[in-house]
């Protein structure tokens, strides 16, 4: 008798919130979503758009500002695929949960598939990411957006659903640092979040007003700020300002001058049902736009340290270290160095490297600023020597034979050309997929390689795309200043 291999029937997150944030119905919900959108047919689609923020209450109250917000998706555009971000409303996670068990989110409309391979490269990529279930069961932030797409897009791509709850920044960067080679033109993200819980009516439009602005500059610290400072308002039944506050963080973390925000549409619950003013929550929606690759024109950074910059950075990063062996909080006087020496203040990529008689210690950095250089000094040399997972923690008898170096940053420049990639000037950036690795520049200075061996080493070593994968993948090359 022939044996026959059982075939794997795929497993499907069901829609548990239909008929409860948004129709059961399909019939009704279809109707329901198509007369949402309709309301915004007039409204421009983009085809530079990089991501939107949208609400996630149930359809009756914020379906109309979301639709605003899928309206700006040109329909016939083909992405690669949807990272769908949003916060835990049930868990609390101290990072972020992927879900690597479904293979297909369910609705009443229909499946949509989930992009299973990058949601286990996440995974791998940084243990920031993981997979916990109770996460993703009951949550609704993700749930509520897929009918949208289903309607809006004439073939929804697989989806990465993420979803984050934590608020130690260092780890809402890594989830930055691991998500940037995914934040192409191939790729759309949707951020899920509601902004004021509770207030009145009045409060809310002044808050949300607050929060808008914040998201609006594009200061991914005013905007934490903001948050804060809007807690602090005395506001009545305030409990938050935006419950996606930390999918927010991560994207904001992800942008630069390459980048537009524009806002789309506000209300809150109070415009939809005039039952309770007294208790509303605010709605927003935002486009992120790319702006015109002629931005990214190779042009000098005329960027330098001084020998007292050095100097300072190397006090503030060892500074860091030692504050953890004393169990002690320590922060660099930001308004000082702002005030003082304001070139400490660019935002910069970074890395700090310990070394013991010449050999490596630790090592982590960020290849592009998302926050003040002195800041980024700081944890780095915390992460490098505490968050390596090639080392066991530094310990603080080893301070006496640890150096510590420093390498600051220009901006990444893609080139089309290894003829453009200098030894010993330039670091290379491989990205391909969600594969990615780089060398600083120093590293050339330690090996005997020739230009096409440095590449593809870092193809094979560091972005595990073997030897010559480089060839196919897309190169960037920034400078370093190195102390």
């Amino acid at each position: 008798m022939p044996i026959f291999a059982q075939r794997k029937s795929p497993i499907v997150r069901p829609a548990t919130q239909a008929g409860r944030f948004y129709e059961s119905d399909p019939n009704v919900l279809r109707q329901e979503v198509d007369d949402y959108l309709r309301r915004h047919a007039k409204e421009r689609a983009y085809d530079n758009l990089a991501a939107v923020i949208v609400p996630h209450a149930g359809h009756y109250f914020s379906g109309n500002v979301a639709a605003s917000a899928y309206m700006a998706i040109r329909s016939n555009k083909h992405y690669k695929r949807i990272f769908l971000l949003g916060p835990s409303h049930y868990e609390w996670l101290e990072g972020a949960s992927v879900n690597t068990e479904a293979d297909y989110y369910a609705t009443p409309l229909g499946r949509v598939k989930v992009d299973h391979e990058t949601a286990l490269a996440l995974t791998r990529a940084d243990s920031v990411f993981a997979y916990k279930k109770k996460a993703h069961d009951r949550e609704h932030c993700l749930e509520v957006q897929l009918p949208f797409l289903q309607r809006r897009m004439k073939e929804v791509p697989p989806i990465v659903p993420i979803i984050i709850s934590t608020n130690d920044y260092t780890k809402l960067q890594r989830m930055a640092e691991v998500l940037r080679p995914y934040f192409t033109d191939e790729n759309l993200f949707v951020i899920s979040s509601d902004f004021s819980h509770y207030p009145s009516y009045k409060d809310a439009y002044e808050v949300d007003g607050k929060t808008r602005d914040a998201i609006l500059g594009g200061d991914v610290g005013q905007f934490i700020a903001t948050i804060e400072s809007n807690s602090r308002l005395g506001k009545k039944n305030l409990s938050t300002s935006a419950c996606g506050e930390f999918p927010i963080v991560t994207l904001m973390l992800m942008l630069n001058d390459d980048y537009e925000i524009k806002h789309l549409l506000y209300q809150n619950s109070g415009d939809i049902d005039h039952h309770d003013p007294g208790r509303v929550v605010g709605y927003h929606s935002f486009a992120i736009l790319r702006k015109a690759k002629a931005t990214k024109q190779d042009s000098p950074t005329g960027f330098t340290l001084s020998d007292s910059d050095r100097q300072q950075l190397k006090r503030i990063a060892k500074e860091s270290i030692m504050s953890v062996f004393d169990h002690k909080a320590y922060h660099p006087d930001g308004q000082q160095l702002r005030t003082t020496n304001p070139t400490l203040a660019q935002h910069c990529g970074a890395f700090v490297t310990l070394t013991q008689e010449g050999k490596l210690r630790g090592c982590i950095g960020m290849l592009s600023g998302t926050q003040p250089l002195y800041q980024t000094i700081s944890e780095m040399a915390k992460a490098a020597a505490f968050e390596d997972p090639r080392f066991p923690d530094l310990r603080r008898e080893e301070m006496d034979i640890t150096d510590i170096e420093i390498s600051v940053l220009s901006p990444m420049r893609r080139i089309k050309s290894i003829d453009e990639f200098e030894l010993h000037r330039h670091g290379i950036y491989i990205v391909k997929g969600h594969r990615s690795g780089t060398f600083l520049p120093q590293v050339a200075d330690e090996v005997n390689w020739t230009k096409e061996e440095f590449l593809g080493h870092c193809s094979r070593d560091k972005a595990g795309l073997g030897w010559d994968g480089w060839r196919t993948a897309e190169l960037y090359v920034y400078e370093a200043v190195v102390f």
